[in-house]
C-alpha cells in the first residue's frame, strides 16, 4: 500500500537569528530523512510553521540549501497559544512512499521533544 503520507516533526531554535533557524531546521529535516530512509525525490511538499518569536529567516530556505528543489514549500506562523513552546519550528512533510502511515517516524528534537506526547493526553 503506497500513497502520499504526512510526516510531522518539530524542534526549537536557540534564538531568533538566521543561522539558528536554518541550523535547527536542517538538523530536523535531516533526522526525518534518516529516520524514515527517505530520498528527497519522495518529498512532494513541506509546510513549515514557526512561533511568532521566530522571524529572522524562512525555515524553507534550509530545505532549499539541502537540495530540495522540486518540493513545494510554504512557511507560516503558528497560533499564539498561551504558554506555548517558544522558538519552535514545526514541519509537515508530504512524501510519496510505499510505506504505510504506521511505519513512518515523527521526529521531535530539543525542547520540542515533549510536544508529541503532550497532544495525546486527555
Amino acid at each position: 500500500m503506497g500513497g502520499c503520507w504526512g510526516i510531522r516533526g518539530a524542534t526549537t531554535a536557540e534564538d531568533n537569528s538566521r543561522d539558528s533557524i536554518l541550523s535547527a531546521t536542517k538538523e530536523l529535516l535531516q533526522r526525518i530523512v534518516d529516520e524514515n530512509d527517505l530520498d528527497k525525490s519522495q518529498v512532494a511538499a513541506v509546510w513549515f510553521t514557526t512561533t511568532s518569536d521566530l522571524n529572522a529567516e524562512y525555515p524553507a530556505l534550509a530545505a532549499r540549501q539541502l537540495g530540495w528543489m522540486n518540493a513545494a514549500l510554504l512557511c507560516a506562523h503558528e497560533m499564539a497559544v498561551p504558554n506555548g513552546l517558544p522558538r519552535c519550528i514545526r514541519v509537515l512533510i508530504l512524501v510519496n512512499t510505499s510505506k504505510s502511515p504506521e511505519d513512518l517516524k515523527y521526529v521531535y528534537l530539543k525542547e520540542a521533544q515533549g510536544l508529541r506526547t503532550q497532544g495525546l493526553k486527555p
